[in-house]
This record gives C-alpha cells, sequence and structure tokens, in this order.
C-alpha cells in the first residue's frame, strides 16, 4: 500500500527540471525520506499569485512565498518571521514594513527593493493586467516610500486610513530576478539598485519593463520547463518539478527558509484529485479535502474507523435564504412575518442529512462561527430578537402582515445541490403550517436563474465577505454581487467607515452595525456555514486546516510531518 503511495509520488519527481542533481542540503528541521502527496483540483498558471490570484496560484504561493502575513476569517494574523509591520503616523497615515532576515533561495537577502517593488504593484505602477489596467484603486500616495536600505525596510504613506494597511506592501516576486530579466542585468545587487532607481525617479520606461517581466516572466505555459531564476523561493518550500498540465507538482524544502517554523517533509506533491479520492487515500494520496455528502459519509465513517483523520472546517460560503424586497414580500412586516417562521436548524439539519452537525448554523451575514468578530457581532446586531426567535404564533404574524392563508411563494434554489434540496423541502413544510404557499421553482441552472429574476424568494450559497470591498459588493447600494436589493445609505456609510478603520476592535464594532442593518432590512435569514472535510492518513500529523477560501491546506503545511516507516 505504502510503495504504491511511493511510485505516485515518484511519478511527480521523475517530472524534473534538472534542478535535483544539484539539490542543496536539507534544512536541519526536515526528516530525511519523508514524503506527502496532498490531493487538490488546480492548475498552476503563474508564480506571481498577485498578479494572478487565481485559487490554484494561491495554494502555491504558500509554499513558495513568504510574507508579513496572512488574512484569517477577516482579520490579519502576523508572521513575524519575515517581519513586522506599524503604523508610525496617523496624520498623514503611515506603516512602517520592516523585514527580518529573511532570503531569497537563490542567497540573495530580501531588502527594501523587494518591498519597493511591491509598493509599485499596488500604487499601479507595475500594469500588472493584458489591457495595461493597474489593480484596484490604491490608498498609497503616489510619493515613492521612504527605504532604509540597512534596515531593509520602508515607509509607506496612504492617502486616508486604510483597513488593509498590514497587508498593503509585501515581497510577492524577487526584485533583483525581474530587474535582471527586464534590464539584462548580471549582477543581483545592481539589478536591486535598478528597481529602487526606476520607482523613485518615476522611469516610466523602465517601469514598463518591469511590470510585463512582473506579469508575463511569472506565467506557466503548459508543457514549460521554466528557468531556475524563476523558481527563486522565500517560503519554506521550492517549487521544483511540474508535469505539462500543470497540475502535479513537486516541492522540496528551502534551505534558506528562516521562518519561525521550518518544512519537515522532505518531498510534497500536489497531485491532482479525480473522483476517486476516498478510494486512493492511504495509497497514492495522504491528504485530501472534499464536500460532505451522502454518498461519501459511509466511505469516510470507515476511513475514521482505520485511524483516519476527519477534520470539518469551512470552506469560506454560507447558505442562507434571502427575499426579495417587493411583490409578496414588499412591506418589512411580510418579510419579518415569513423569516420567523423559518427556524434555520431546522432547514441546516434537513439540508445536511447525515452531515447536519458539519453545518454550523449562523446568526451573522458577514462573519463567520468561530471568528474574532463573530460573536461581537452576534451579539450587538440585534438578528436573535427580531429574526432569531420563532414566532409564537406564526399563522396570527401572517394574517397580522395582512397577507392571506395559502398566499405564493415562489422559492428558487439549486436543484444539483444536496443541501438546498433538503433545505427547500423543510421550509415548505414549516411555512405550511404558518398559512404560507411556497411553491418550487427550483432550477438546474441556477446562475441563470438568479439572474432572470421572477421569484420570491432564493436558497442562496453565498461568499463569506472578509473585506469590506467584499461587503460592499454583497450588501452595498450598488453591489455587483448581491443576491437581492437591500440599498442602504447608512450602510454605505458603515462600510466605508470599515475600510478607514484602522483598529482591530474598532473594526469588530462596525461590523455589528453593519450587520444591523442588514438584520434591520428583513431581506435574509442565515442559515448555516457550508463545511470541507479533511481526510488525513494517520501516518501524517501537524496538519490544521485553515477556515475558509484561500490556501486552506497548504497555509499551514510546513508545520505537517510524517512518521516514517
Amino acid at each position: 500500500m505504502r510503495g504504491s503511495r511511493r511510485v505516485a509520488v515518484a511519478t511527480v519527481v521523475a517530472l524534473t527540471f534538472g534542478l535535483a542533481a544539484c539539490a542543496p542540503a536539507l534544512p536541519e528541521t526536515v526528516v530525511p525520506g519523508t514524503e506527502v502527496a496532498v490531493a487538490w483540483t488546480g492548475e498552476l498558471t503563474s508564480l506571481n499569485a498577485a498578479a494572478a490570484p487565481t485559487a490554484a496560484n494561491r495554494d502555491v504561493a504558500e509554499l513558495i512565498r513568504a510574507d508579513f502575513g496572512d488574512l484569517v476569517d477577516g482579520e490579519f494574523v502576523p508572521d513575524e518571521g519575515f517581519g513586522t509591520v506599524k503604523i508610525v503616523s496617523n496624520k498623514p497615515f503611515t506603516v512602517r514594513y520592516d523585514l527580518a532576515e529573511p532570503v531569497w533561495s537563490d542567497g540573495i537577502p530580501l531588502d527594501a527593493a523587494d518591498l519597493l517593488l511591491g509598493w509599485a504593484w499596488r500604487a499601479g505602477l507595475l500594469a500588472v493586467d493584458e489591457s495595461g489596467a493597474a489593480p484596484d484603486e490604491s490608498v498609497l500616495d503616489a510619493e515613492p516610500p521612504k527605504i532604509d536600505e540597512f534596515a531593509r525596510s520602508v515607509e509607506v504613506t496612504f492617502t486616508r486610513p486604510d483597513i488593509g494597511w498590514q497587508r498593503a506592501v509585501s515581497a510577492p516576486m524577487p526584485a533583483h530576478v525581474i530587474a535582471q530579466r527586464a534590464l539584462d542585468i548580471d549582477d543581483p545587487m545592481e539589478a536591486k539598485q535598478a528597481v529602487i532607481t526606476a520607482v523613485r525617479s518615476g522611469d516610466d520606461q523602465t517601469l514598463a519593463k518591469l511590470g510585463a517581466e512582473w506579469r508575463d516572466g511569472a506565467a506557466i505555459e503548459p508543457g514549460e520547463t521554466p528557468a531556475a531564476d524563476r523558481l527563486v523561493s522565500s517560503g519554506p518550500y521550492l517549487l521544483q518539478k511540474i508535469d505539462e498540465s500543470g497540475t502535479s507538482i513537486s516541492f522540496a524544502p528551502n534551505p534558506t527558509y528562516r521562518g519561525v517554523v521550518g518544512a519537515k517533509i522532505e518531498r510534497v506533491a500536489l497531485v491532482p484529485r479525480g473522483d476517486d479520492v476516498l478510494e486512493r487515500i492511504g495509497d497514492t494520496v495522504d491528504v485530501a479535502q472534499v464536500s460532505p455528502n451522502s454518498g461519501n459519509r459511509d466511505p469516510i465513517r470507515m476511513l475514521q474507523r482505520k485511524d483516519f483523520t476527519a477534520e470539518s472546517t469551512h470552506d469560506g460560503t454560507m447558505w442562507s435564504l434571502q427575499l426579495q424586497p417587493y411583490g409578496v414580500f414588499s412591506r418589512p412586516q411580510a418579510r419579518i412575518a415569513f423569516l420567523r417562521a423559518v427556524p434555520a436548524s431546522t432547514l441546516a439539519q434537513r439540508g445536511g442529512g447525515e452531515w447536519a452537525s458539519d453545518f454550523a448554523g449562523t446568526t451573522s451575514m458577514i462573519t463567520a462561527p468561530g471568528s474574532r468578530a463573530y460573536d461581537i457581532v452576534a451579539e450587538d446586531s440585534g438578528f436573535t430578537q427580531k429574526l432569531g426567535e420563532p414566532a409564537d404564533d406564526a399563522a396570527l404574524e401572517r394574517q397580522n402582515a395582512g397577507l392571506p392563508d395559502g398566499v405564493g411563494v415562489c422559492v428558487l434554489y439549486d436543484r444539483r445541490s444536496e443541501f438546498a434540496r433538503g433545505a427547500f423541502a423543510a421550509l415548505r413544510e414549516v411555512t405550511a403550517e404558518a398559512g404560507w404557499g411556497v411553491r418550487d421553482c427550483g432550477s438546474d441552472d441556477y446562475a441563470k436563474a438568479v439572474e432572470g429574476g421572477g421569484w420570491d424568494a432564493v436558497i442562496a450559497r453565498t461568499v463569506i465577505p472578509e473585506t469590506p470591498a467584499q461587503i460592499a459588493d454583497q450588501w452595498g447600494s450598488s453591489g455587483s454581487a448581491s443576491v437581492v436589493p437591500a440599498p442602504d445609505g447608512n450602510r454605505d456609510t458603515l462600510i466605508e467607515k470599515l475600510s478607514q478603520t484602522t483598529d482591530v476592535y474598532e473594526a469588530r464594532e462596525v461590523l455589528a452595525q453593519i450587520e444591523a442593518t442588514i438584520v434591520q432590512s428583513a431581506v435574509a435569514l442565515p442559515i448555516a456555514i457550508n463545511p470541507r472535510i479533511t481526510i488525513i492518513d494517520p501516518r501524517v500529523e501537524g496538519v490544521s486546516t485553515r477556515s475558509g477560501g484561500v490556501a486552506s491546506l497548504t497555509s499551514g503545511i510546513a508545520q505537517w510531518s510524517v512518521k516514517k516507516g
């Protein structure tokens, strides 16, 4: 059994770039001979996840790039092994990004040039997409940062305070490599200086060359063999080998990595998950993630009986019942009466089936249960008092809202989803008892049906927003990702206030105020967060999966270890 697993990993290892022959000595933290195969669903298209932030590229970036920290459940979690970030002035709002002593895998230190290049991207000076457009509108001041080359730090001024100040600047790509390739410079230190000079002088011609290399030089084409200098890493692992499809990738420990936790496993392989991953787990795959459904409950239970771990986290999405604020639900009293007739736990129970206990209940549309902000938002939003407590007499509340017995409600849901089908069945039953006439408006083409309209209510699965921009997208008056219209000028003002809130405790209070406006609109009933199940071979230890939709597995892979034998 173990032999066939090793054959699978060896197959990936054989897809070599020719680097293995000159592989460096292993870091002291690594246990020689250990290897792990991780099932994933992705295709690597770029080594620069800043310029091409696909889910797969971000998975790989967590292995090969270090940074000041990550956004987890909406709040910044620092990595002081990479460096520190602190506010040095409020007027003007100025932040100091100070590197510790990280080193690129080719032995060149990370320094102010790398941060300055990262700043140039965020400031829109590198024009990182095919049309020449810059990233989202920047709040960074157009004046180049002050740099301290000896201390390896930069001081960045913002046009206004920004909630994302800790993540606004980092080092997604090695400045010396970008400049060497873009400007035909041999010496890495000379290349770094060229970056500093171009950014500080505003040399548009040189910046355009750096921008083209930033974008195009990191791209991975099918069947391509990247040059060694493109594989330079600042993270715990080095990307070593890749197959022609970009879906099977092998990594080796980075011997120059100086983070808090060093790699422990000698060989990590990302391999395609496929449809039969539960049959391969423990054989050709050691760790895999699946979405729970009725078909995989028994196979996972059998794996648990063999000491495999099945860890449940959420995948960054949630289920809710949302109402169109017109037609039958044009008046708030009607919406409140309907939502108070629906116990969210009943919908979660029926939708989740055998996995119901993994569909954790929630009372928030903008924070995740278990996050630091959730308890404050749940307590202060007023949800429990307004919508969370079932009506003593749901039929009477409907009548008091001026709606006749059997009033029709067209409910849209995704017929392809087990959870949505079960939740709808429960919804129709519980509301019938209160005199509502729920009609089945489910669709096999849910996305098209949502856009098409003609429905009164929808069982929706949406992303749990982590940033003010994402909240604005879903709940702002002009939000492009809104499921139902719920314009509110006060909410817009609060979202803008949140975007400029730099204190984490104050941010939680503002989040609660935003949630309260959603509760007052009575257009949404949170039902449950959507789970993800991680299956772990008993020989693999230290696996701690991150909730959310970004790098849930690879973000903590340096902490993993493997029992030998």
